[in-house]
């Protein structure tokens, strides 16, 4: 009897730490997603291609959003907290005259997705009360829906600045705002039982490599641009150096282009439909079929590193789980 007891005990503690496990992986032809985006600029970057990706592939997708241009974790709270006591106030109204819970009821959402500002991805301390309110405010409007944190990735390589790591400290770069900013991601996704939407290391396994990773046009004279020539940008993720409408030579490291887009598309639809990025037909025009192919591996390969990961937390838990249950058994 006591077996049977601790066999129990240790499977509604798995199902209440991973929820997503008890259903069959995979889901249906046909089947509606609803999904709510709470973040800024980088959440509509990554999914700008996944209603048509999720089309093509004979599923049905709603996305609602609550976006803020450089929006952080505090910013989306305390506008949410603002709400709670003045409703009429436009802070607590910043999209598009609309509050937090304004959008959240109007309707039901099966998969809401939080993210950090990328600039304060890399610091713990921003995180801090933000994140877990959000949570809890999401679940107070929405309970029946999965929250999941959109890992954001990491500023391009020739970026004259990277996120901050602590206090005044910046990282010093690419490579350190992606491991600090990933650490922040799975630190916080352990602590509340959420998971990752792993874009920032599908970017990341593609800026670094040491072959065909993005590299910096050591031709070009970036000191006397001359319109409308641009530096070669081959495999870039990020906008990287363009010319604006009045002509003038300017530079986003930050931001994804068509290539990013595409590729954090692809997390999104292989995390949210449990589906292969591989076999994704749709590509944008710009992109070479060589670099596309290349960019749903890395999609896929990220998402299953994800998974193996969520995997790995999972049997530590329930090895620590089991043992203590058993030990309350022999008592």
């Amino acid at each position: 009897m006591s077996k049977i007891l601790l066999i129990l005990s240790v499977s509604l503690i798995f199902l209440t730490l991973f929820p997503q496990y008890g259903r069959a992986q995979g889901r249906d032809n046909g089947e509606n997603l609803s999904l709510f985006i709470v973040g800024n600029s980088f959440s509509n970057n990554a999914t700008h291609y996944l209603d048509t990706i999720a089309k093509e592939n004979g599923y049905v997708i709603s996305i609602s959003r609550a976006e803020i241009g450089g929006g952080s974790l505090e910013q989306h709270w305390k506008a949410a907290e603002t709400f709670e006591y003045d409703s009429l106030s436009p802070a607590g109204r910043p999209y598009n005259g609309k509050s937090l819970k304004m959008l959240l009821n109007e309707g039901k959402w099966k998969i809401v997705t939080l993210q950090q500002y990328s600039f304060l991805s890399s610091d713990s301390v921003s995180y801090i009360p933000y994140l877990k309110k959000l949570c809890h405010y999401i679940k107070m409007a929405q309970p029946e829906a999965e929250i999941l944190l959109h890992q954001t990735w990491a500023y391009r390589s020739d970026s004259p600045g990277f996120s901050m790591i602590g206090g005044s400290v910046p990282a010093r770069g690419q490579r350190e705002m992606w491991e600090k900013s990933r650490k922040m991601y799975h630190h916080y996704a352990s602590l509340l039982g959420l998971r990752i939407i792993p874009v920032g290391d599908a970017f990341w396994s593609v800026d670094s490599d040491k072959r065909d990773g993005y590299k910096k046009d050591p031709v070009y004279n970036f000191d006397i641009p001359v319109y409308p020539q641009l530096p070669d940008q081959k495999n870039s993720l990020h906008v990287g150096y363009f010319w604006d409408q009045n002509q003038r030579f300017s530079f986003d490291s930050n931001h994804a282009n068509d290539a990013g887009c595409f590729l954090g598309s692809l997390v999104w639809y292989a995390t949210l439909f449990e589906r292969s990025p591989r076999k994704v037909r749709f590509q944008p025009s710009d992109l070479s079929p060589t670099f596309a192919g290349r960019l749903r591996r890395e999609a896929s390969n990220a998402v299953k590193g994800e998974l193996n990961n969520r995997r790995k937390s999972r049997n530590r838990i329930m090895k620590s789980v089991r043992s203590k249950l058993s030990l309350k058994a022999v008592k």
